[in-house]
């Protein structure tokens, strides 16, 4: 199973290392010098960590292939995958991207969409909902507005405040001003 175990940042230094925003609950294990990741996109390869450590609570890493900090900056943005045969251990409120996408999204119990993707960022993750009404909707994946997150029955239930799925949608140039 392919898993994504980090963002890269922005360059740290001169030298190529770069911060990285950890996806993953083992850094010690994922982040050792020799370790082999992919990269997408793909056109940058793999990266080889030859060296990982911590400053402050911030990941920095160098990679064999990264010698000088404009190579760093290319790379920013870039996800990096690890292969695995096992799925990392996960909390009760932890899933990953790809359990999440096609689950139905429902309000009230009835269904608004479906879940197309998951934004992952520093402060909070976003849920990507495919409206069955059009369009696509951003919801917080947090607690508050996502209680529940039911594999088994192949859904998300959701309990969006108002006015939240309705944002960044298109205005109906029918209705008027």
């Amino acid at each position: 199973m392919r898993l994504q175990v980090a963002r890269i940042g922005k360059p740290h230094g001169i030298r190529g290392e770069v911060t990285v925003q950890v996806m993953t609950d083992v850094p010690e294990e994922r982040f050792v010098p020799g370790v082999v990741l992919e990269v997408e996109p793909e056109s940058a390869g793999t990266l080889t960590v030859s060296r990982a450590r911590w400053n402050k609570e911030i990941l920095l890493l160098a990679f064999a292939e990264v010698g000088d900090r404009n190579a760093a900056e290319a790379l920013r943005g870039a996800k990096l995958f690890v292969e695995t045969d096992e799925e990392e251990s996960v909390d009760d409120d932890a899933w990953y991207a790809h359990d999440l996408v096609g689950l139905a999204a429902l309000v009230d119990g009835e269904r608004i969409g479906t879940v197309s993707g998951l934004r992952q960022g520093d402060v909070q993750d976003l849920l990507e909902i495919e409206l069955t009404s059009g369009g696509d909707a951003l919801v917080p994946f947090v607690e508050e507005i996502v209680p529940e997150v039911d594999l088994e029955a192949g859904h998300v239930l959701m309990t969006p405040p108002a006015g939240l799925l309705e944002l960044n949608q298109p205005e109906d140039p029918e209705a008027g001003s």
